[in-house]
């Protein structure tokens, strides 16, 4: 059978990326592309089908799902951690209700996988903050974290009462040239290459030596790819996998920085919202399950990271 696949949010950071990937792999017209408004790329609508969905709308994500049949759908349209803390009550709303909305029609239309991203924002002050492991403490306080802690839930509950296929990444923050980040705690680490290029200087709203998980954005979408590929029977973990990515600090990344762009500095907020947020999170994490069940392997370490997004962001900036 013909796969027919449903990217929801494919205007975010991951989506824009996401889509173009498995247009790559599965072709153009296999791909809806959707999200609640029209997209300001040239990706999506103009080279492919494209829907206009809001996931807390329930009579207009059942109509698309009539429509196109899909065999999987990724679901990742959510209020990040920083936009989450400022409306609380929608980013619960969103992050769970949208969820539910989209597990439900899974079941009912026989979406044989489902995708949906989780983040290391499940961790909290009481989890290992360095090496944190699969299972462990967690106590988030953020509601963009409990709410992706509760959706881990869902989602084991539906794989175990219901036999839905859905498969699940703790995304560490993400790294990428190719769209805009969306509200995280972990934004510093794309805006500071955008003004390093332009301006030559960033005032960083993290402290210099906040250790954070970081990916660059190719490996994400790899492992993500990777891990829908799987055989159902190497999928050991049904809420949703620890990915480690690399552990860096913000004078690190800096630091790399200036041996492309010498005259490059930095300089530190004082008082920002999102530190708080930072310091709850791991420095570190082992993703050693996901190597072991589907291969997982990190390809890009901060050099390579550096380098890349330095090159692709001259050409259009």
């Amino acid at each position: 059978m013909s796969e027919k696949i449903l990217v929801i949010g494919a205007n975010g950071q991951i989506g824009t990326e996401l889509v173009a990937a498995l247009r790559g792999v599965y072709g153009i017209d296999a791909i809806i592309a959707s999200d609640i408004r029209e997209p300001n790329y040239p990706t999506s609508k103009n080279n492919g089908p494209f829907e206009i969905v809001n996931v807390l709308d329930d009579d207009n994500l059942r109509k698309v799902f009539i429509k196109h049949q899909p065999t999987q759908v990724y679901l990742l349209a959510a209020i990040l951690s920083a936009i989450g803390e400022q409306k609380p009550k929608l980013a619960w709303d969103l992050n769970m209700s949208g969820l539910l909305h989209v597990l439900d029609l899974a079941v009912e239309f026989k979406v044989a996988k489902v995708f949906w991203p989780s983040s290391i924002a499940v961790f909290g002050p009481h989890s290992p903050q360095f090496n944190t492991p699969q299972y462990c403490v967690m106590d988030p306080n953020t509601v963009y974290g409990f709410s992706k802690l509760a959706g881990e839930r869902w989602c084991e509950y539906y794989f175990t009462k219901y036999g839905l296929d859905v498969r699940s990444l703790r995304y560490p923050g993400l790294i990428g040239w190719r769209a805009n980040p969306g509200g995280g705690t972990t934004d510093y680490a794309v805006q500071i290459f955008h003004e390093a290029l332009r301006n030559g200087t960033y005032e960083c709203f993290l402290s210099a030596n906040t250790a954070l998980p970081m990916m660059y954005m190719d490996d994400a979408i790899r492992a993500t790819l990777s891990l829908m590929d799987a055989p159902p029977d190497k999928i050991k973990i049904r809420s949703s996998y620890n990915l480690a990515g690399i552990s860096i600090t913000p004078a690190a990344l800096a630091s790399e920085i200036k041996k492309h762009i010498p005259d490059f500095e930095i300089s530190f907020a004082e008082h920002d919202p999102r530190q708080a947020i930072a310091d709850s999170w791991p420095k570190s994490i082992d993703d050693s399950a996901a190597q072991t069940d589907w291969a997982w392997a990190l390809e890009y370490d901060l050099p390579k990271i550096v380098e890349d997004m330095l090159k692709n962001l001259k050409s259009i900036i």
